[in-house]
């Protein structure tokens, strides 16, 4: 049977319905394709809901402050996806229009090669097949390739087969089957030829999948360890002076930029010893990141008067501070706060 065929009498039945499959509207489709990089479904759906409320249009979005959307953005990680969503968000409503070309779509800021297919074939009905995590392991797995998928060799030669297998006449004559086949197989990959435990025994391409019938569905896709995690440790000091405490907007170059902290000590001249009556909170608090494993000390400082402190900290209100976009790390510390 035709793979394309195949897939797409699969996702008729078992097809996830998920919101931003209802519509064609290229605002809430991007919209929900930055949210779910490097985010699980159940997860992003929440986010997207959530943003789609606040901000029901690209107009909407685009006349946001940066700090209002990585407000709304807090806990979903990845901060540079929201600050990415905000600028393109300006960048589309300048044009006028959402752009409806595969090559337009891309000049987005934070918009990829999957991103544009995504949203040119969902949104547009564009002939450009997909290719992510779920598209490569049922493209290796199914046609037995052992190319690693994160090396420049694996990414041509699946983006040209991913391509060459769209479907074919009759199929084109469909409305928008290019944008359907894609959900198709990325719904595949997540649920049916999932990384653990696929379900090969109920699988309608069992027949022809190269991977089942030589045994290597454990083994494929094969991707190259490139990525080495470090280490990072950090001691914060909660300040707190008759109801204010300070905070900071952290900068560029460094994880979390434009989101708010307490008084962090590694980048300053001294160390917690020269505050003696600083109260220990919690030692190693764990966070992980893709790339980093973060460790957190946290003091809370009670004091009558306000501390000379560096430039950049600004002095708030307690409760005021839910306002203000912080990282998970900090959330949690903060949660341990007396």
């Amino acid at each position: 049977m035709d793979f394309a065929l195949t897939l797409l009498k699969w996702f008729e039945e078992y097809g996830r319905e998920l919101p931003w499959r209802a519509t064609h509207d290229p605002y809430a489709i991007w919209l929900s394709e930055i949210v779910l990089q490097q985010t699980q479904v159940k997860q992003g759906w929440d986010y997207w809901e959530r943003f789609m409320r606040r901000w029901p249009t690209v107009e909407a979005l685009a006349a946001a402050t940066e700090d209002e959307v990585l407000r709304e953005w807090q806990g979903l990680g990845y901060y540079s996806r929201a600050r990415n969503l905000h600028y393109a968000a300006r960048q589309i409503v300048a044009l006028g229009h959402f752009p409806d070309t595969l090559e337009a779509i891309k000049q987005l800021k934070g918009v990829g090669d999957y991103t544009a297919a995504a949203i040119g074939s969902m949104a547009f009905g564009l002939p450009v097949a997909v290719v992510d995590g779920n598209v490569y392991r049922v493209l290796a797995r199914h046609f037995g390739i052992e190319t690693p998928i994160n090396s420049t060799e694996g990414k041509k030669e699946f983006a040209a087969l991913a391509q060459s297998l769209l479907p074919a006449p009759p199929l084109q004559r469909e409305e928008n089957v290019y944008g359907t086949y894609n959900q198709a197989i990325m719904d595949f990959g997540a649920t049916q030829c999932s990384p653990q435990s696929p379900r090969c025994i109920v699988c309608p391409l069992q027949d022809t999948c190269a991977a089942l019938q030589t045994g290597r569905v454990a083994a494929l896709p094969v991707k190259l360890k490139t990525i080495k995690v470090k280490e990072r440790h950090l001691v914060y000091i909660y300040v707190r002076c008759q109801g204010f405490t300070a905070i900071r907007q952290r900068g560029e170059g460094d994880i979390w930029q434009g989101l708010w902290e307490p008084l962090e000590i590694d980048n300053l001249q001294f160390t917690v010893y020269n505050f003696p009556e600083a109260q220990l909170i919690a030692r190693g608090v764990k966070h992980v990141l893709t790339h980093r494993i973060l460790t957190a000390d946290f003091y809370l400082w009670e004091t009558a008067e306000r501390p000379v402190l560096p430039d950049g900290y600004i002095w708030i209100r307690e409760e005021n501070i839910a306002d203000y976009a912080i990282p998970r790390l900090v959330d949690k510390l903060l949660a341990l706060l007396p």
